[in-house]
């Protein structure tokens, strides 16, 4: 059995693994990004039976990661991805030659012969007809025999078109987790708000204050006497001073009088 390491030795590795920097390097890591797979990856696990080759799909992988060089976990991921849907298109191309195998094998009998032979009509003359044409008529009637009786074809197609999808999502994918390799992580900037005015009698800074006011040459300004003038009498404004406004209704300003020099009242 194995020895318990003893307190000293524990607080030893302790203070060992305490001093380690870790790797420094972007091989050095690359590799320890990996050290918390748990899942593994196994092409074997992957592989037809008697078919196909246990190694094949880890030679897949291993060429996708010595192209694009993966820097983490997520990018190691989709690159076995596209490995995967890189094997299901081989199977694809495989499973197609033995559908075209099963249309020969239900087009010809033991003799090599087609069930249906070519019309004397389009065999007929001095044209003649090779071996490699017979099989290839032979192949077309299996085909339409087997698209006329099952989905076999149907089915096919729809295998193919999902593995050739897988394969462009698994590659859009390791695009955009690439993209993120070198992007900064953006920090939250807190945002300046403008202080709102109180509002009030203040004046708007943007509005420029009045300034004196400028009269026209001999003009007088409103409430003075003009020069060679005189005011009139205290008791003259009172006479024609407005009347006393009814109740509830505002009163009307003072009238201003001038007096011209023919006695004149304005």
């Amino acid at each position: 059995m194995p020895k318990t390491p003893t307190p000293k030795q524990l607080a030893a590795n302790r203070a060992n693994a305490a001093r380690s920097t870790g790797p420094r390097t972007p091989e050095g890591k690359s590799a320890s990004a990996q050290n918390a797979r748990k899942h593994g990856f196994t092409g074997s696990t992957f592989a037809v039976v008697r078919l196909e080759d246990l190694t094949e799909l880890d030679n897949l992988r291993a060429d996708l990661i010595d192209f694009y060089q993966p820097a983490n976990s997520e990018e190691l991921f989709c690159l076995e991805r596209m490995a995967l849907a890189r094997h299901h298109l081989l199977r694809c191309a495989r499973l197609e030659s033995g559908i075209f195998t099963a249309c020969m094998n239900h087009a010809l009998d033991r003799d090599d012969h087609p069930f249906r032979p070519m019309s004397e009509d389009l065999v007929c003359g001095d044209l003649p007809t090779t071996q490699t044409q017979n099989r290839n008529y032979a192949l077309a009637q299996g085909f339409e025999f087997m698209a006329a009786h099952n989905d076999t074809w149907k089915l096919f197609l729809r295998y193919q078109a999902q593995n050739e999808r897988l394969y462009r999502r698994a590659l859009e994918d390791y695009q955009r987790a690439r993209a993120l390799r070198n992007e900064p992580n953006p920090t939250p900037q807190p945002q300046q708000t403008k202080p709102t005015p109180a509002l009030g009698n203040k004046p708007d800074s943007t509005t420029p204050a009045p300034g004196p006011r400028t009269l026209a040459p001999g003009a007088t300004a409103p409430g003075a006497t003009a020069p060679g003038r005189e005011a009139p009498s205290a008791s003259l404004r009172e006479s024609v001073s407005p009347p006393a406004s009814p109740k509830g209704l505002p009163s009307c300003a003072p009238v201003a009088l001038r007096r011209f020099p023919d006695n004149r009242i304005s």
